[in-house]
């Protein structure tokens, strides 16, 4: 998948002069909302493991259109589905459940028009993540949330036209290794989503 975005990429360099004084649909105030895949990894020495679920949210932004790039900020609130449920960890008959929750991201992207109405875009910025911890055991139960801090990158397509847009796009966010009351479990965390997303210009 990074392969192709690469190349989309290389293409749409080489495609834009062509279309360097023409007025495109890529500029403006931008609001849409935001559905897909997530699928959550969390690895520790040898163990390495990933969880999918259902990805949901809503965007703002603006893009800057200069003719050969799109220059452009954006924000995104979402949540998702992901959930890892495990059984028996530390004695028979508990129960442990890590749910991925609400996920704010802030940041760029430069984007290349390969025609008035498509663009090829390579994105970058903050994501803060959060994750909540669930015990329980012989009817007593026991939960508590904490945020992940980390960087996202990404690229995608996206089609405009008359004020709307559509674009699909690939997303990878690093969050580290875990930390918890300042002690650094070892336990890294990482996602990688695939997102569609449509909403309006204006």
């Amino acid at each position: 998948m990074k392969n192709v975005l690469f190349a989309a990429a290389a293409l749409a360099a080489v495609s834009a002069p062509a279309y360097a004084q023409e007025a495109s649909n890529f500029g403006g105030f931008k609001v849409g909302a935001t559905v897909g895949y997530d699928s959550v990894n969390l690895s520790y020495d040898d163990l390495d493991d990933s969880k999918g679920g259902f990805l949901y949210g809503l965007t703002a932004g603006y893009d800057y259109d200069i003719g050969t790039l799109v220059i452009g900020v954006e924000g995104e609130v979402s949540d998702s589905t992901v959930k890892e449920t495990a059984t028996d960890v530390l004695v028979d008959g508990d129960r442990w459940k890590l749910s991925a929750g609400r996920d704010i991201y802030v940041g760029a992207r430069l984007g290349f028009p390969v025609s008035q109405n498509l663009m090829l875009y390579a994105k970058g910025g903050y994501t803060n993540a959060r994750a909540k911890l669930s015990v329980s055991y012989d009817g007593d139960s026991a939960s508590e949330g904490d945020n992940l801090d980390g960087y996202r990158v990404g690229g995608g397509i996206e089609f405009a036209n008359a004020g709307n847009f559509a674009r699909l796009e690939y997303r990878y966010s690093d969050y580290g290794n875990y930390s918890y009351d300042g002690f650094n479990t070892g336990i890294a965390a990482s996602r990688h989503q695939i997102a569609v997303t449509g909403g309006f210009r204006f």
